[in-house]
């Protein structure tokens, strides 16, 4: 697992807390074990995750919905009663998601290029709106690939794999409200039941995150 460190100050820095930390090492776990088949630990690492989640985050917060539908779809897997209602409260949670985004602010990056910083300061209201439009296609391209009429299932070892490697390779480098989005939308490990990859699109849309 690839390891980032951050101080105190840094979090401070960001307006981030340890919570936010917390929740993408826990989500990372669970990937790990999902991509080595061991569903077990998936399990309990999803609960923790939904756990952090429900008691750190605000109900509208995107990795909030991507705890629940995580939740669900290992019920489902496991075959346990209450996916359905576990279902309902992601898709209710996702539903929320569009004030989150609307709040979203956008990453203060260092540039080489005086003459764009200063463009940034000048025009940062534009700036953070532009954000906040890739913010909106991303979600609403995940909510067309996880439709609230179909049951979820856990994406397959390979797929979970895949994701983390790219988790590891794509996430922001600064602790920002874009980088929060990513990991909800990366670190998703549900899927339609019976569809071959629960976010086909996604990754187009996760890159305009990077633009």
């Amino acid at each position: 697992m690839v390891r980032e460190d951050w101080t105190f100050q840094d979090l401070l820095a960001a307006g981030w807390s340890e919570a936010d930390l917390e929740w993408e090492r826990l989500a990372e776990a669970a990937f790990t074990a999902l991509a080595a088949g061991k569903n077990d630990v998936v399990g309990s690492e999803i609960a923790a995750a939904l756990r952090l989640a429900r008691a750190e985050f605000a109900a509208n917060d995107p990795r909030l919905a991507a705890s629940l539908s995580n939740q669900a779809a290992i019920v489902a897997t496991d075959g346990n009663g209450g996916a359905e209602r576990i279902r309902a409260a992601a898709v209710q949670a996702w539903a929320a998601c569009d004030g989150w985004i609307e709040a979203m602010t956008a990453p203060r990056t260092a540039r080489s290029s005086m003459f764009h910083l200063r463009m940034e300061r000048l025009h940062r209201p534009a700036y953070e709106e532009r954000w906040r439009v890739r913010g909106r296609e991303l979600l609403a391209t995940l909510r067309e690939e996880i439709h609230a009429d179909a049951p979820l299932a856990l994406i397959a070892p390979e797929e979970a794999a895949s994701r983390l490697a790219r988790w590891h390779r794509e996430r922001p480098v600064t602790l920002s409200d874009p980088r929060k989005l990513m990991a909800a939308v990366i670190l998703l490990a549900a899927r339609e039941k019976g569809a071959p990859d629960a976010a086909r699109h996604v990754p187009e849309a996760e890159r305009q995150l990077h633009r």
